[in-house]
């Protein structure tokens, strides 16, 4: 009863917090004009979403920190080596995402940090992570505790955890098209992985990486009140970056690099639809879907975007709750 009490409070904490943040940054933003150019083969129905505000993920990023400092004036809260490394990707990332946004906004146009600048980004915050994590006793395994199963990685272990907090960062950014889907979907996926960390026996400072997923797990669902259809404020890279980035680290200190994949289920399908659809283009010269990622190829169909994001949205769910299952029952 205690973690339960523990999970409700931190998430309504954020909750709280995010809604009443988001009530003064919105309009702020507003009055800002910090908003992006929409691609005009988006079609009509999000031609209707030219000069919505964007950067919108400080709505969840500013509440989590604000939340993270009240629980840790309370003593609710250890801030634990493991919590500092999950922290400082989020906040990395976050900053990272930011100066896309506001250079996006500063030129008035969809021209922010090159590809190759925010790759050349992401890999370092990542060799950073990898880096203190190592040095904070970690083994060079991935482990499938359902199984019994540990799989000794050697030095492709390097590779594959830079991958993951890339990959992951980049997925949430691809998804990030629609209305509460990408904000929708990472809800879930921090409420399973919270679970899944206070379940992860052995893993220092695992319940205060719970506490800070549930945490942001309600400053999201403050975020989606004002980014649920028809989205009044978008989270921009500033939040989408963060998310996928924070989630994969999470994943990689509880040592639930598999949970991952299946809580990650609909933010990789979207990427691959996305590579299919390049490598096509390439090598073929023709496209396989009207446009990608998947969600806009939906709406191409004549699929309601509202439609396309409880779709997903049942989808994720249901990958969710597989994972809690698989990480922390079995």
């Amino acid at each position: 009863m205690l973690i339960l009490a523990k999970s409700v409070l931190a998430m309504m904490i954020g909750f709280i917090i995010s809604v009443i943040f988001g009530l003064i940054a919105v309009p702020m933003l507003r009055k800002l004009k910090a908003s992006q150019h929409l691609s005009t083969y988006l079609g009509k129905a999000h031609s209707k979403k030219e000069g919505t505000p964007t950067m919108g993920g400080i709505i969840f990023i500013i509440p989590t920190l604000i939340s993270m400092v009240i629980l840790l004036a309370l003593n609710k809260l250890e801030l634990t080596e493991n919590l500092l490394i999950v922290l400082f990707v989020f906040l990395s990332y976050a900053a990272l995402g930011f100066i896309d946004d506001y250079l996006i906004i500063k030129r008035n146009n969809n021209i922010g940090l090159t590809e190759i600048q925010k790759l050349i980004g992401q890999i370092a915050i990542a060799i950073v992570f990898y880096i203190i994590y190592m040095k904070s006793g970690a083994e060079a395994t991935i482990d499938i505790d359902a199984l019994n199963i540990s799989i000794p990685m050697g030095w492709f272990y390097t590779v594959f955890i830079l991958f993951m907090l890339v990959a992951s960062s980049n997925a949430v950014n691809i998804t990030d098209g629609l209305d509460g889907l990408a904000g929708g979907l990472s809800l879930m996926a921090f409420v399973a992985f919270a679970l899944i960390s206070w379940g992860s026996v052995g893993i220092a400072g695992s319940s205060d990486i719970a506490i800070f997923c549930f945490i942001l797990a309600g400053s999201l669902l403050g975020f989606l009140v004002f980014n649920s259809h028809p989205a009044k404020v978008f989270m921009g890279d500033t939040g989408s970056l963060s998310l996928g980035a924070t989630l994969a680290s999470v994943a990689i200190i509880t040592r639930h690099e598999v949970t991952f994949i299946v809580i990650m289920g609909v933010f990789i399908f979207e990427t691959l639809v996305c590579l299919i659809q390049i490598v096509s283009m390439i090598y073929f010269k023709r496209k396989v879907f009207l446009m990608t990622p998947y969600h806009h190829h939906l709406e191409k169909l004549g699929w309601q975007e509202t439609d396309i994001v409880k779709l997903f949205l049942v989808i994720g769910l249901i990958l969710s709750m597989a994972a809690i299952t698989f990480g922390v029952w079995i």
